[in-house]
């Protein structure tokens, strides 16, 4: 099964939810930091959460929960680019551990790894959208309690397909 995002809703079997994309839309990713959700098919690599505020994650995939010195490199001058990281860190990086809860569930998707190019992009999550889904810099955001029944149901052999039209 797939996880169908286009430019309004996420949609698992007959599960379908309001979520909010990057600022300029789904397209081709040129660059770190354009902007732009990723259009293409993707697997779910791991998920990071945090443990003070989700008890149980219930899900088949690899779970790490965040910690305070948690982040993801988003320096393409770094060995480390488009990776998890501890803090203090010498490149430029997403600090993971937040007061908001943007990042209290966070799905990482497999964008530009194995192999991972310079400057094509990082972090491309599907994580907790702010209130009124306002738009990303590039992940997916969906409420968090339908975050958390999406979780439940998908398995490793789910796939994310990101499009403008589903």
């Amino acid at each position: 099964m797939h996880i169908n995002i286009n430019k309004k809703y996420l949609i698992y079997n007959d599960y379908k939810v309001k979520c909010a994309l990057g600022k300029r839309g789904i397209g081709y990713k040129k660059k770190e930091g354009d902007m732009i959700t990723p259009k293409g098919l993707y697997k779910i690599k791991l998920i990071l959460y945090r443990k003070d505020r989700i008890k149980n994650i219930h899900s088949k995939f690899k779970k790490i929960a965040i910690k305070k010195n948690m982040g993801w490199c988003n320096d393409p001058k770094s060995k480390k680019y488009n990776k998890l990281i501890k803090t203090p860190f010498i490149h430029n990086y997403e600090k993971l551990y937040r007061k908001e809860n943007v990042y209290d569930i966070i799905l990482v998707l497999n964008y530009n790894m194995n192999p991972t190019k310079k400057n094509k992009g990082s972090a491309i999550f599907i994580h907790v959208a702010k209130k009124k889904y306002k738009k990303t810099e590039g992940c997916i955001a969906i409420n968090k309690i339908h975050l958390l029944k999406i979780l439940k149901k998908i398995n490793r052999n789910t796939k994310v397909l990101i499009a403008n039209q589903i």
